[in-house]
């Protein structure tokens, strides 16, 4: 039986699928692995154990069943995130992470002083702590030996497919988060000012997500078990293969990830400009979008129910009690600072309006309320910048259960339609892959809406009204907030 593969290597785990030609999945593997965080704000990966060394033991779980016969591979992986590495693909130091990592502050406001912020957002995307530009020049500032001897950079799924195949690429989406490096419009690296930042540094020559770059060496396949000659595609970034998993890929279609952090990617049929969201390409070409990301979501819900001791479905249970509005409570957020759109990263969780009445259930449905204000707010910014949804499709682990996503769908006005398969990116990379080796016409029919979740019009007004104070809430507190979260 032929299969494609699908690896995603994520924060906390590397997961991977094995699936047929008419999308069924046959075989599913997952390694947990942890993070390291050597100093506040900067968070790493070491890339022989946690991206390569998982890589191989869940291909090992999902080709053990000698009747599956592997036909094509595809991996994505967290990101944007730097690794530099030396002539021969050896990397030089950890992983520096994506936009949790905050070590290159002083550096957004060097590289925008230098080049101004208008052209930067002419080109691309505000510089955050989730663009790769700054980061790459904080190594040159503060690791200059290691810096000296960078000549390639990957991230997550490019090293895999380097070490696989021995390509060295980026696609065409993972580089346009390498801000200000990258210029959309014209869907090239911006050589000059590459040369201004890492002249000696490879700029990796692009490809698209859905091609097929390279094919697993004989190296590879003894490291692996995989078999040589193994079509491998160019990979991308988590998030996109999770859209491509649910057929988020036309204009208009909107993908909200529930999980531990909230991600949302709009798909647009042109480059659009904001100041207050991630403009990026797309999976193919001609696709261009917009993304969004709020700090916490499912961490929020997480640390509930640590402080009270409760389970998931005790808090659920009373919360769903609960009347819309938490009777009169309403949380921001932003326990771990706030991403889009107000990249705020001293923003801080406020909760207004508790009295002596309210329980952990009222608390519990006021984060969720909360997380669906901070989607609401970002599709504001989304339709500002001219993306307007028409096709809302949630992903992750907070879809399994009911009031979240009907919160979300309440707070917003927006229909959700819930997919069949919600195994997340790995099964986009096996979409990918199997759409790139001609094995499948039509993997949009891989994965079929099974249902909707309508808003309620009862709680149209009352939900308009408190995101209103959400809004105010933020603005009235943040001085405050500000001064006691230091310096």
């Amino acid at each position: 039986m032929d299969v494609f593969l699908g690896v995603d290597v994520g924060t906390a785990s590397t997961k991977g699928v094995a699936v047929t030609a008419d999308g069924r999945v046959v075989a599913r593997a997952q390694v947990a692995h942890g993070l390291s965080s050597p100093r506040p704000g900067w968070y790493e990966h070491d890339p022989e154990s946690v991206w390569w060394d998982d890589f191989r033991r869940v291909i090992a779980e999902l080709t053990a069943d000698p009747d599956m016969r592997p036909a094509g591979l595809g991996v994505s992986g967290i990101g944007p995130c730097l690794l530099p590495a030396d002539e021969a693909g050896r990397p030089l130091r950890p992983a520096v992470l994506y936009g949790i990592d905050t070590r290159a502050e002083e550096e957004i406001g060097l590289l925008t002083d230098r080049w101004g912020a208008a052209e930067i957002v002419r080109r691309g995307s505000i510089l955050t702590s989730q663009a790769i530009g700054p980061k790459l020049y904080w190594l040159a500032r503060h690791e200059p030996d290691i810096f000296a001897r960078t000549r390639m950079m990957f991230m997550a799924s490019s090293f895999l497919v380097h070490r696989l195949t021995g390509e060295y690429l980026l696609d065409h989406h993972s580089a346009s988060q390498v801000s200000p490096l990258y210029d959309q419009r014209a869907g090239d690296w911006d050589a000059a000012w590459w040369d201004e930042i890492a002249p000696h540094v490879r700029r990796p020559p692009l490809r698209w997500a859905n091609e097929v770059v390279g094919r697993v060496t004989a190296e590879a396949a003894r490291r692996t078990g995989l078999p040589a000659g193994l079509p491998v595609t160019a990979g991308t970034i988590d998030a996109w293969a999770e859209a491509e998993s649910v057929a988020v890929r036309a204009p208009g279609d909107l993908m909200l990830m529930y999980g531990s952090t909230m991600f949302l990617v709009a798909m647009t049929d042109r480059p659009l400009t904001s100041s207050r969201l991630w403009p990026t390409v797309g999976l193919r070409p001609g696709v261009n979008c917009l993304a969004a990301g709020m700090a916490t979501a499912g961490s929020v819900t997480g640390w509930l129910a640590d402080l009270t001791g409760a389970d998931y479905a005790a808090l659920t249970r009373e919360a769903t009690a609960v009347a819309p509005g938490s009777d009169g409570l309403l949380m921001l957020p932003y326990l771990a600072g706030e991403r889009t759109p107000i990249f705020d990263p001293r923003a801080r969780g406020v909760v207004a309006g508790l009295t002596l009445g309210h329980g952990r259930g009222h608390l519990y449905r006021a984060a969720l309320e909360g997380v669906a204000y901070g989607v609401r707010h970002n599709i504001t910014a989304m339709r500002e910048a001219g993306a307007v949804p028409a096709r809302v499709v949630p992903v992750g682990g907070g879809t399994t259960g009911d009031l979240w996503t009907q919160i979300v769908s309440d707070v917003t006005g927006l229909v959700q339609e819930l997919p069949r398969e919600t195994t997340g990116a790995a099964y986009g990379d096996a979409m990918l892959a199997a759409a790139a080796t001609g094995a499948a016409s039509d993997t949009a029919a891989w994965n079929p809406m099974i249902r909707s979740i309508e808003p309620d019009p009862r709680h149209r007004d009352r939900y308009d009204a408190l995101f209103a104070d959400y809004l105010a809430l933020y603005e009235s507190t943040t001085p405050i907030v500000h001064r006691l979260s230091g310096p």
